[in-house]
């Protein structure tokens, strides 16, 4: 076996500046960004996808078609709205968010929510009818047949949590946007993720450098898998 690109990755990894701060930074700026996004988007998509799954009204079918374009929808026609939203002349100009963290959440919140909601409804729709007789039968109030469903649909609702956070992390187009891609003079991430430093490393030719940053991204995705994994395991237990 070649040793040539071994040998590569790990100068790469050893011309990394992490004394100055720069990884450290860009991971924290990711891990921000993506976990609060996404924690606004289930706290949002949960209970859109429980009224959607427990109640009929005129045009359910065009909003889940909505929803459903939306998982699909360019993140950088989303990153574009969303800077227009925030510029001098949008609607949240007074905030002055342009380049910054917030404007990046607003835009991973966009993208996070259509695939968080539509997989959470399919979980909630697939769960037996039997289950939400029981609850009512058993004196269970709307709120404790909906604790119910969300049990019984907690694997479909993590995958969605998931989904959601894997979009939200692997990023590109949308918070390159918004953010600006930004370090301070020192060199410490203000707005750069690791998607957009991968993305300029790559550009510069510093390859060892971006493989480096996407196998931290990988392990970074991995971890939190493992996470609502580990903790899905401990319900079932419980």
């Amino acid at each position: 076996m070649p040793l040539e690109p071994v040998v590569g990755l790990l100068q790469g990894f050893l011309d990394l500046p992490f004394r100055d701060g720069y990884v450290p930074s860009v991971v924290y700026v990711s891990l921000y960004v993506s976990v609060i996004a996404v924690a606004l988007s289930t706290l949002f998509s949960i209970p859109a996808a429980l009224a959607m799954g427990f109640t009929d009204f005129p045009g359910k079918q065009f909003v889940k078609s909505v929803i459903n374009t939306g998982m699909g929808f360019p993140s950088v026609v989303v990153g574009l709205l969303v800077l227009f939203a925030v510029s001098n002349r949008g609607p949240l100009g007074a905030l002055d968010l342009v380049f910054t963290k917030e404007a990046m959440i607003m835009s991973q919140f966009v993208l996070a929510t259509p695939p968080i909601t539509a997989i959470s409804l399919a979980a909630i729709t697939g769960v037996s009818d039997n289950v939400r007789d029981a609850a009512r039968v058993l004196g269970g109030t709307r709120l404790d047949t909906a604790l119910v469903v969300i049990k019984e649909a907690r694997y479909g609702i993590a995958t969605a949590v998931l989904a959601g956070f894997g979009r939200a992390i692997s990023e590109v187009g949308s918070v390159l946007i918004v953010g600006g891609n930004i370090t301070g003079a020192d060199g410490v991430s203000k707005t750069r993720t690791l998607t957009t430093a991968i993305q300029l490393e790559a550009r510069q030719g510093r390859y060892e450098t971006a493989m480096v940053l996407g196998a931290v991204l990988v392990a970074v995705v991995l971890t939190v898998n493992a996470i609502v994994v580990r903790l899905g395991d401990t319900g079932v237990n419980r």
